[in-house]
């Protein structure tokens, strides 16, 4: 049986490791050809040969906040297997510097939001090109709950990256949605990832703080967030575009949650 994503080609920033990764191998077993980006070298090439080899993922290490870089990312997709059919933009950082504004620098600021957001603009406008001519695609670009709501533990530069995010793929998901791409945000929840654990490693206070509001009671797995990457990616999701696609356990929808 063939898979939901036979034939197509998809390309994943952040994809060595957290949803990034998860994506990579959901993708993979739903017959897709992956261009992996991340700066990660050496997991890189672990994650190919896991894989399977070139004949189904390649890892370009790229520098998200390059234009030139993020340029040819894009370009070793159509080179190595023929077009550019999905676009997961995902990479992105949560450092600890990034608080309060009363307590966050302006290099930390500026820092987040090129990771975040800056790169998030690279790569759909060196997605879009090869999406356009081909007259089909679908970019799925990584936000978060906080896009929509306060969170509960300042991290004022991601919060203020991640609505940018939220905002932008609206804005070219009605852009070009006659021309056949579709462009939609995912805003998880907390997610049981390597970002996660490290933001909470050295404060289990603030990770208490976090998880109190989730109202299934726990943090997501990547898994369930590469299953909802895979909806949107598909032709499953034809009708979906500009859509904020939550994923969090219900923590943008609780006033209270129960104990």
């Amino acid at each position: 049986m063939a898979g939901r994503l036979e034939n197509r080609v998809a390309v994943v920033t952040g994809g060595c490791s957290g949803i990034g990764l998860a994506t990579v191998r959901r993708f993979v077993e739903e017959g897709a050809r992956v261009v992996i980006g991340d700066i990660d070298t050496a997991a890189g090439a672990r994650v190919v040969e896991e894989l399977g080899g070139a004949g189904v993922a390649t890892f370009v290490r790229v520098d998200v906040t390059d234009k030139d870089q993020v340029d040819h990312l894009f370009a070793t997709a159509k080179t190595a297997y023929g077009s550019v059919d999905v676009a997961f933009n995902n990479a992105g950082i949560s450092p600890p510097e990034d608080d309060s504004i009363l307590d966050t620098d302006l290099d930390a600021w500026r820092r987040v939001q090129e990771v975040n957001l800056t790169s998030v603009y690279l790569c759909c406008k060196a997605a879009l090109p090869y999406m356009l001519e081909q007259g089909r695609g679908s970019i799925i670009n990584t936000a978060s709950f906080v896009a929509v709501m306060g969170a509960a533990t300042s991290q004022i530069s991601y919060s203020a990256s991640k609505g940018g995010v939220l905002s932008m793929s609206r804005e070219l998901g009605v852009q070009f949605a006659r021309q056949g791409v579709r462009v939609n945000a995912l805003c998880p929840g907390p997610v049981n990832t390597p970002l996660l654990q490290e933001l909470f490693a050295s404060d289990p206070e603030r990770a208490a703080r976090r998880l109190v509001h989730v109202p299934m009671g726990r943090f997501a797995e990547p898994s369930e967030l590469a299953a909802a990457v895979l909806f949107l990616a598909s032709d499953d999701a034809s009708f979906i575009t500009a859509s904020t696609f939550l994923v969090d356990g219900g923590i943008s929808a609780a006033y209270v949650t129960p104990v």
